[in-house]
């Protein structure tokens, strides 16, 4: 496998790729936000931002919630996907239009035409929050890629190799941005350093992520 070198923080709206099937498209989301924000409220007034455990007990520092026919959960008997939110016991909310017309569309400009998401994880990351490297070996279709989108306050991704203590290459996200990545390397462990610095003029002192999957 080819070792990255860091990433490039230079500000570009043409494509950067991370890998040879993944890629950072910057900013692809911002025409959609006016539409994606009132979605977001709607659906974590249904189903509201939480923190889960970890198997192993532990409270996760990131906030989330989910929306689509299948939601990710965990809690000491592991991770998994569920049809029902367990704090509600009520399906998931439906997927927004505009969340579905973002994933399909910087799926296919990153070059997974077809790509049908039925899960939407939804991260609510305040200062200090972050997430350790981990793989999105959850869904049974791995065929499919993950779509990444960034809102709110920058964050530094991590994009490591098919091993864990393989050396992570390191780009830092905007409000805005996407990050797409299959195939070949639809298995790499990435993660978020502890967010920090200012808030952003929109949303404050918070990141939001949303992470589409073909959890099916």
């Amino acid at each position: 496998m080819t070792s990255l070198n860091l990433f490039s923080e230079e500000e570009s709206l043409q494509p950067l790729p991370l890998g040879p099937q993944a890629v950072l498209l910057r900013g692809f989301a911002l025409p959609l936000v006016p539409e994606i924000l009132p979605a977001l409220d709607a659906v974590t007034k249904t189903s509201p931002f939480r923190q889960m455990l970890t198997p192993g007990g532990r409270k996760m520092s990131v906030a989330l919630s989910n929306c689509g026919r299948l939601g990710w959960v965990s809690d000491v008997h592991g991770y998994r996907y569920a049809r029902a939110d367990p704090l509600t016991g009520a399906p998931w909310p439906i997927m927004p239009d505009c969340f579905v017309r973002l994933a399909r569309s910087a799926a296919e400009k990153a070059g997974f035409p077809g790509f049908e998401p039925d899960a939407c994880l939804v991260n609510r990351y305040l200062p200090g929050a972050r997430m350790g490297l981990h793989q999105d070996r959850n869904e049974r279709d791995l065929g499919a890629p993950i779509v990444s989108v960034s809102l709110g306050m920058s964050a530094t991704f991590l994009f490591g190799g098919l091993r864990r203590n393989e050396p992570a290459g390191r780009a830092v996200l905007h409000h805005g941005d996407v990050v797409v990545w299959g195939g070949v390397d639809r298995l790499r462990y990435h993660g978020i350093l502890p967010i920090k610095g200012p808030p952003h003029p929109l949303l404050g002192q918070q990141r939001i992520n949303f992470t589409f999957r073909k959890a099916e």
